[in-house]
């Protein structure tokens, strides 16, 4: 159990929210405390790239982003339009 003080226009919002939103405050309030968390934990994420680059096999897929589309499809423009075959 966690318990803490805010400040009175806080606790009208977190009120606010909850009765919009249709959950408590509590559930409010620990969603807000996880995505806090979460948020404050991927800021190390950059850092922890360069410390841990990826393997050949996670960066395999890298290598053919850019091969672009394997058939020329250009005839096909406008195939699924309805007045293109007008």
């Amino acid at each position: 159990m966690l318990s803490f003080r805010v400040d009175d226009d806080d606790v009208a919002a977190i009120q606010r929210w909850a009765t919009e939103l249709g959950v408590d405050r509590s559930a409010l309030l620990r969603d807000a405390v996880r995505l806090h968390l979460n948020r404050l934990a991927s800021e190390h994420d950059a850092d922890r790239w360069e410390q841990v680059p990826l393997t050949d096999g996670e960066s395999a897929l890298a290598a053919i982003s850019d091969w672009g589309p394997a058939e020329d499809w250009a005839d096909w423009g406008g195939a699924g339009d309805a007045t293109s075959s007008r």
